[in-house]
This record gives structure tokens, sequence and C-alpha cells, in this order.
């Protein structure tokens, strides 16, 4: 009988025991699966600048930046809206190939700039919306967008112009669409791809220079149209321009020859390369946001069918696909610490 007692008495307490150990074993699991919290997320003049600023000198926040969180009706734009913009090119030409822009065809809503395509009545003209900077800007200077491009065949752009429009430096230049009903094509090449690019012309008799290499076209294996992406210029002096995607760096264009090798920019005689008076891209330039129909696309030299890249009526008719939309743009000037 004093056995059988013994017995359950240290039954008890092993059990007991066990117990206490899997409340010990319950609390240890219980520390370890414990939620981190995550950190809070940074706001758009917070995400660090990519570029390096420089020896001794930090990223100074221009006002110009606009985070579009207000209201701007297409057809009357707000005090707001027209303190850092005017709702149309930086002069009066009304857009290239198809394209007739206009001011009631860009707005603000929602915490977003949108630019919305619509067919002109009678016309294969297609209405499109175009804003300029009232400030300019200047290299050193980082310039950078949240953007998401159109599901078309338009372009979708946000890109810096001389006043003179004879230097020009794309941060971004899209075309989203998959397919082209028009040309009865798949469009997959435009739509993986960002045009990372600038020009330098003469105007008179007309003459353009861009890099064609393989780099002007980035990829990495996005859909670019299906989010928002950031985009971004250091365009640090006449000769060197870096263009970063989501915060990396993807593209750098340096030196003379890659800037201007056709002398175009020549502060004498432009275009004579056997007197290098050339200037880079030195000139103040216009912020330019808009959509638009390209010559090259929606009227090819070639006149033929399938090169030709503009919307029918049939896929202008879906709206969200022919929406450019931008969630903020940003100005950083390098100083002295």
């Amino acid at each position: 009988m004093k056995l059988f007692l013994i017995s359950i008495i240290l039954l008890g307490f092993a059990s007991c025991s066990n117990s206490q150990d899997q409340e010990l074993i319950i609390d240890d699991e219980q520390q370890i699966e414990e939620p981190v919290t995550p950190e809070p997320e940074l706001g758009w003049k917070d995400i660090p600048v990519p570029a390096e600023a420089g020896d001794n000198k930090i990223w100074e926040f221009q006002d110009l930046s606009d985070d579009f969180e207000y209201e701007a009706a297409a057809d009357g734009k707000s005090e707001k809206f027209l303190e850092k913009w005017d709702d149309f090119y930086h002069n009066q030409w009304a857009g290239p190939g198809l394209t007739e822009w206009r001011r009631n065809h860009s707005l603000v809503k929602d915490g977003q700039l949108q630019m919305i395509a619509a067919r002109k009545s009678d016309s294969d003209k297609i209405l499109l919306g175009c804003i300029t900077s009232k400030v300019r800007v200047s290299y050193p200077v980082y310039v950078e967008v949240y953007a998401k491009v159109m599901n078309s065949t338009l372009a979708s752009d946000v890109w810096l112009l001389s006043p003179d429009d004879t230097q020009e430096i794309d941060i971004v230049e899209a075309y989203g669409a998959s397919y082209s009903a028009s040309a009865q094509q798949n469009t997959s090449w435009f739509a993986e791809r960002i045009h990372l690019s600038h020009h330098v012309f003469i105007r008179d008799p007309f003459q353009d220079y861009q890099p064609t290499d393989s780099g002007s076209w980035y990829q990495d294996g996005t859909i670019w149209r299906e989010e928002f992406h950031r985009y971004g210029v250091y365009w640090r002096d006449p000769w060197h321009l870096e263009y970063y995607i989501d915060g990396e760096l993807v593209r750098t264009v340096s030196g003379k020859d890659m800037i201007d090798p056709k002398f175009y920019t020549n502060a004498e005689e432009p275009g004579n390369t056997t007197k290098d008076t050339r200037t880079g891209l030195s000139k103040e330039m216009d912020i330019i946001i808009n959509v638009e129909d390209q010559t090259w696309r929606s009227s090819p030299e070639s006149g033929l069918q399938s090169e030709t890249y503009t919307p029918t009526d049939a896929e202008l008719a879906n709206a969200e696909d022919h929406t450019f939309r931008v969630k903020w743009i940003r100005v950083y000037k390098p100083v002295e610490k």
C-alpha cells in the first residue's frame, strides 16, 4: 500500500513537472514568434536620394517638387496647381504626330496627376494632356518621379527641355501596351522597356542626335505598366547623366563623345566637327509631364500597317488603360553641409 501511494505521489510530481516544462517551452516559443513592429513607411520627401551628392555635400529638397495632394479640375485648374505648373506645353506647339494637347486633359485627383487620352470628334487626332513647370532646373540636380505608365501604344513621358528646344533629357519615356490593334502586332518588346535617353538638336536645318546603344532601352523583366515605379535622373554636369529606377542606378552616360559626338552644342558653328566649342547639356530646362502620339509610331516612313502603332477607337474607349498617373515628382540640389 505504501509503495502504491508513493508511486501515485511520484507520478503526480512528474506530471506537474512536465506541465511546468511545457509551459516554459510554450512561453519560449511565444517569445520567439512575437511579431516585430514594422518600420514606418517613408514619406516621399524622406526616401533617400540614390545618387551621391558629392564630397561634403547633402541633398536639399526644392520647392518646385509636388506631391499632388490637392484637387485641380480639368476645366479649371486650382491656385495650388497653378503655383507650380502651366497646363500646356512650354510654347504654343500642340504636339507631335496625331497629338493635340489640350488644357482640359490633365487634372489632379485622389493624390495623383492624371492625364487622360481621348479621340477628337470627327478626326484621327487624339486629345492629350501636357503640363510644364513654371520654374526651370539646371545642373547639378536630381529629378525623380513616381509614376504608372499607360497600357497604351501612346508615350508616357517625363522629361526636361531647354526653352529653345535644343537640349533634352528624358527621365522616362514608355510605351506600355503589349499589343497594338492598329498594327495587329505584339508590342511586348516596348512594354518590357523604358527609354532612357537625351537629345541635342540643331533646329534649322533640323538635326537630332540621341544615343542608340542597347542601354538606352532598359529592361529587367518588369512589365512597367503594371505598377507605379520611381524614375530618376541625376544631371550632374553638362557631360554626365545617371539614370535610376526604383532607387537603383541602371544607366550612366558620360563624356563628350557620348553626350554630343556630332558637335551640335558648339557655342560657335553648331555641327562643325573641326572646331570644338561644345557646351554639352548646359542650358536650364523646363520639366514637362505629358502623354503623346509620336510620328515615328503613328505615321512610319514605311507606311506599313504592321509598323503603325496608334490607339484605335476601341482601345481609347478604355479610359483606365489610357490614363497616365503620377503620384509625385521631387527635385533635389546638392549643397554644402
